[in-house]
């Protein structure tokens, strides 16, 4: 087995063993401003997996989503409580969609790659994002990822692995 197989491994089984390094952390990243680009990704196996490469024009954020329901704007005239529309408000698409979106956002001149989950506690989720620059230059050479130069708001329109889950299009 290759090494990114026993990491893979390691953070199956990291409930037990790795839990007061993950209590430290969530504690720090509590912190932290919402959107945060990170130096590594905190789950190499995954990122690498997902496209991720440790070179000039990639770029990963840890995303902090909170979890619940979603609240909607009160209507600004009256309706019976049926049909005002504010209980039981859940979004179509899933937090890590939203992480992306938000990553994309804060970062417009960046393109989402993809995404994965990192962390959770009983407020918040933590998704890391992985953006690529498609005006660097080692993007437009390199064959793997240089198709991404002709993608424009890939997050925005669903186009990446959440997004196509929440769209039910993603293949199985």
């Amino acid at each position: 087995m290759g090494m990114y197989k026993y990491l893979t491994r390691i953070w199956q089984d990291a409930k037990d063993k790795l839990k007061p390094i993950f209590r430290e952390r969530i504690i720090k990243w509590r912190k932290q401003p919402t959107i945060v680009r990170v130096d590594k990704p905190t789950r190499i196996d995954k990122a690498r997996r997902l496209g991720y490469k440790a070179k000039q024009g990639f770029v990963v954020v840890r995303v902090r989503i909170k979890k619940g329901g979603r609240s909607r704007r009160s209507i600004p005239k009256g309706r019976r409580p049926k049909r005002y529309g504010m209980r039981h408000f859940s979004p179509v698409k899933s937090m890590q969609a939203i992480a992306e979106q938000r990553a994309n956002r804060k970062f417009p001149n960046l393109e989402v790659l993809n995404s994965y989950y990192v962390a959770d506690d009983s407020v918040y989720e933590w998704y890391e994002v992985i953006l690529v620059d498609k005006n660097h230059p080692a993007i437009k050479k390199d064959k793997d990822v240089k198709w991404i130069v002709t993608q424009r708001g890939r997050a925005f329109r669903g186009l990446t692995s959440a997004g196509k889950k929440s769209r039910n299009s993603r293949r199985k």
